[in-house]
């Protein structure tokens, strides 16, 4: 299912504008309002690390790596998704009916058009360099595990975006050390373990009586367009004369706005939005991901189940590294509806809420901060002349925290670790 389609179409019925943030959920709001691009939520480009890595213990050496990577910037999922929303202001130019802020939203529109163009659901430039990045950070991180000609296996999913994302990932490390032995494969073969969905999963999505029936419920308590589009157009008749609902033209600028930081072209949107606006319309994308592919009670844990057999696909390759038969980095690409039941199922700090009120998922669980734009989850591994592995987590290359007990935070054993793993898996 197309889930910008559905955020679409659950932001259709619109109400009064009201605004009850309590001190928890003003948390969510004042980050948007300091910084609108969060408002992006899984479009929100990978903000690279804001942490200093703390010292690998005495005696330690890191030997492997274990990873899982989102694709990187993209553009909208369909060429339609801007043009619905040009031809909108078009048609108001052609009826004269465009105020001067109308008439600049319509400039800005053609020009991102320019860009936009045959491009939808594809990677941008900035997916590509993003990649690029993480893939230099790694290598410059752990030069132990990319040395001389290292074996390396990098896969990804059969999506194009997805597949010159690993392409320019391992295209940087192939820059760094020549001689590195990297396997990559792009194929059906993976899926299974890549972007595997139960049976289960794919129904309940489908089931509009349950949970996504609450999530449209959800949204459409929505935002009054009035005020939006009155800074638009001077005559509101013209979306009856149009047949196109104002909230369609609210809501559907909102995609490009929060999409814009994934593209070339220099504009923005946001200005046409205010602080509330851009947070309720947030609250949408944020409830669709959170109870499709998080830890939510209201997918009746079909995300965390479809997550199993890429969690025993890190397990069965650290085991094979730490025998000395496997490869020294296991590199995985695929999309934001993996990494985030991957998140919860391991449990990584911020990424395993479970919120039974649908209006409340906005004070303990943020797409932003679980899956941006080429978000990524790595295990780095490390062991000692005795033999003894640990490892630690890094979340968007930022060490983080699973509910395990370690004496050497944030380093962990292994042995703890796979015990905690395979706990999941027994289930």
């Amino acid at each position: 299912m197309n889930r910008v389609s559905l955020l679409r179409n659950c932001a259709i019925i619109f109400s009064s504008l009201t605004i009850g943030l309590n001190a928890t959920a003003q948390t969510a709001f004042e980050e948007l309002k300091e910084n609108p691009q969060k408002a992006g939520g899984v479009y929100y480009a990978y903000p690279g690390p804001t942490s200093t890595l703390t010292d690998v213990p005495e005696g330690y050496e890191p030997f492997y790596i274990s990873h899982y990577g989102r694709h990187g910037s993209r553009y909208l999922l369909n060429d339609n998704d801007y043009k619905r929303v040009l031809d909108i202001l078009r048609k108001a130019d052609e009826m004269n009916v465009l105020t001067e802020t109308g008439k600049s939203a319509l400039s800005r529109m053609e020009e991102i058009w320019k860009e936009a163009e045959f491009h939808g659901d594809e990677l941008a430039p900035l997916g590509k360099r993003q990649h690029r990045g993480i893939a230099e950070r790694m290598y410059s991180n752990y030069p132990q595990v990319f040395k001389g000609n290292s074996h390396i296996t990098a896969r990804s999913t059969t999506s194009m975006r997805v597949a010159i994302s690993m392409m320019a990932f391992c295209e940087r490390l192939k820059e760094l050390n020549s001689q590195l032995d990297i396997d990559w494969e792009t194929s059906r073969k993976n899926m299974s373990y890549l972007n595997y969905h139960t049976k289960r999963y794919e129904d309940l999505k489908r089931d509009r009586n349950g949970w996504t029936k609450k999530h449209g419920e959800f949204c459409s308590r929505g935002i009054n367009p009035d005020r939006f589009t009155s800074q638009l157009v001077t005559d509101t008749a013209f979306f009856r004369q149009a047949k196109v609902h104002p909230s369609m033209l609210m809501s559907g600028m909102f995609e490009i706005a929060i999409d814009l930081q994934d593209m070339e072209t220099e504009v923005s949107l946001f200005d046409l939005y205010t602080p509330e606006e851009i947070f309720e319309c947030w609250r949408n994308g944020n409830s669709w991901f959170y109870h499709c592919d998080a830890d939510s009670p209201h997918n009746q844990g079909t995300a965390i189940e479809s997550t199993r057999n890429l969690l025993a696909n890190f397990v069965e390759r650290a085991d094979l590294a730490i025998e000395g038969k496997g490869e020294s980095a296991t590199l995985r690409f695929g999309h934001d509806g993996n990494i985030i039941p991957l998140a919860a199922i391991m449990q990584l700090k911020d990424c395993d809420a479970r919120e039974e009120d649908i209006h409340s998922v906005d004070k303990v669980w943020h797409n932003y901060y679980v899956s941006p734009m080429a978000a990524n989850i790595q295990l780095i591994f490390f062991k000692n002349a005795k033999g003894d592995v640990i490892l630690k987590f890094l979340h968007n290359e930022n060490e983080t925290s699973i509910p395990v007990k370690t004496d050497m935070f944030p380093y962990y054993h292994w042995n703890d670790v796979r015990a905690f793993f395979m706990s999941k898996l027994d289930k």
